[in-house]
């Protein structure tokens, strides 16, 4: 596996490129997209969806209307094929906070969101800045009762546990951490540290991937302490020049690049292909410890796919 090799800086062949298409995508272009998908096999190793039954195809939180998840929090979806958002926040005010029961299922499942945006779920992004900020016991407290119950859910994955794990929390906003660095540091750290260490220590040759949205070059060092072994940041909300210092100057860490999602909808051909060939050009190490992500959406042309692709096929071979 490409990933694996450029996380252990085995010098892969070829930049690991890994594209993701979002449920909507497919309600939307259906027989068009597959026959992309096709003409595509090096990314897409010969998949084929049933995008004329949309219920094979949407599934959990991506289907329209409201959920409600073990710990109580709503999810509301409006858009069918596209992630929902938490509108229902079961902890009203502090006092909430010590009454909040941890889930009982232990099934293993860590879903996106399983830790820093756990706790705004929880409580509203408000209730929650309030709580950082007086950092009295409510916070301390909150959590606590989250990080047990990520243990917990650890502890019941850890027997299927392979050579690569992924974990996925948006820390940042779009220009910095909400909470600001060094709360960070303080209270989310220590939390990462112990579920990360936790697989190090029961497997300590597994390799953690750690996906985070936002603005957070300023923490990916500290990520990097935790036990993640791979980092999968954004190019927009960081900024390149920030990651190149970041994670080629100041020290090197293994990141899975997002590619600029929010430039694909509206760029040209070569706009693409430069977008692509600034980043790898900027961050390619012959060593490996660099990875190509794409998320695509329906806002996306097909045109823009196709020239998306042919840019990570271009520059997935760059050799420095």
């Amino acid at each position: 596996m490409s990933l694996i090799k450029a996380i252990k800086m085995q010098s892969p062949e070829t930049i690991p490129v890994a594209v993701g298409m979002l449920p909507a995508m497919w309600l939307k272009y259906g027989e068009e997209l597959q026959r992309i998908v096709d003409e595509y096999p090096q990314f897409f190793n010969g998949r084929k969806v049933d995008y004329e039954h949309p219920e094979n195809i949407v599934g959990g939180t991506y289907r329209a209307g409201e959920h409600v998840d073990e710990w109580g929090c709503v999810w509301s979806n409006i858009d069918h094929g596209m992630e929902a958002y938490v509108t229902g926040h079961p902890i009203k005010s502090e006092e909430d906070v010590f009454a909040l029961k941890i889930p009982e299922n232990r099934d293993g499942r860590l879903p996106h969101g399983f830790m820093y945006l756990r706790l705004l779920d929880l409580c509203g992004f408000e209730l929650a800045m309030e709580m950082f900020a007086e950092e009295d016991e409510a916070i301390d407290t909150l959590i606590s009762k989250v990080l047990e119950y990520n243990c917990y859910q650890i502890d019941a994955i850890m027997p299927n546990i392979g050579e690569l794990v992924y974990f996925g929390d948006d820390l940042g906003m779009q220009t910095g951490l909400a909470i600001g660095a060094e709360r960070w540091r303080k209270y989310l750290k220590p939390c990462y540290k112990k579920m990360y260490g936790m697989i190090k220590e029961k497997k300590p040759d597994t390799l953690i991937y750690m996906h985070t949205d936002g603005c957070i070059h300023e923490i990916m060092p500290d990520i990097i302490e935790c036990g993640a072994d791979i980092i999968n940041p954004q190019f927009r909300a960081n900024g390149l020049d920030n990651l190149v210092r970041v994670c080629r100057k100041e020290q090197i860490i293994p990141i899975n690049l997002d590619l600029d999602r929010q430039l694909f909808p509206f760029a040209t051909r070569s706009e693409l292909f430069d977008h692509v060939g600034e980043a790898v050009e900027s961050l390619y190490m012959k060593e490996g410890g660099l990875g190509l992500n794409i998320e695509l959406n329906y806002e996306v042309p097909l045109d823009n796919v196709v020239a998306i692709l042919d840019a990570a096929e271009k520059y997935r071979h760059y050799k420095g």
